[in-house]
C-alpha cells in the first residue's frame, strides 16, 4: 500500500503519541505522513525575556511535530498543514483533499465524561472517507 496517512495533532502528549503511531503505520505501509493541526482562532504566546523572545502560534503545532517526526524516520515523507476549523472537520477535509488511505487519531476523551461530550476520534470514525485507526494514547 502507498498513499497518505493523516494524523491530527495539538500540543498534548496524547496527540504526540498518536502521531508516533501514525508514523510507524506510514512506514510499515510505505505511505507518506500528513500532520494536521486545527485551530478555531489564531492564538499566540510569547516566551522569553527582553530581546530573547519567541512567539509561538497555535498553528505551529503541526510544523513542530512534523519536523521532529521527519527527523526520527528520514525514510518517511512527512508534510504538515494548519487548518482553521474544528479538529474532526479539518482532518476529514484534509483526508478528502489528499485522497488519504488512513486517518490516525488518539483516543483522548473517549472515556468517562468525555464519552458523553463527544471526541474527535468519535466524529472522525463516523464521518471519515477512509479507514480510521484509533491509537491508544492513555498511560496505563
Amino acid at each position: 500500500m502507498s498513499g497518505v496517512v493523516v494524523v491530527g495533532v495539538d500540543a498534548s502528549a496524547s496527540a504526540r503519541k498518536a502521531a508516533e503511531v501514525a508514523l510507524g503505520l506510514a512506514e510499515s505501509l510505505g505511505a507518506s505522513l500528513h500532520v494536521v493541526t486545527a485551530f478555531e482562532a489564531e492564538n499566540a504566546e510569547t516566551f522569553g525575556v527582553g530581546s530573547d523572545q519567541v512567539t509561538v502560534y497555535s498553528a505551529d503545532s503541526a510544523q513542530h511535530v512534523a519536523e521532529s517526526l521527519a527527523a526520527s524516520k528520514p525514510n518517511v515523507e512527512v508534510t504538515h498543514f494548519a487548518a482553521r476549523g474544528k479538529p474532526a472537520d479539518s482532518l476529514i477535509k484534509e483526508a478528502i483533499r489528499l485522497d488519504a488511505r488512513l486517518i490516525v487519531v488518539g483516543n483522548r476523551r473517549m472515556r468517562g465524561i468525555g464519552r458523553l461530550l463527544g471526541s474527535v476520534a468519535n466524529s472522525v470514525a463516523h464521518n471519515a472517507p477512509c479507514d480510521v485507526y484509533i491509537a491508544n494514547t492513555y498511560d496505563e
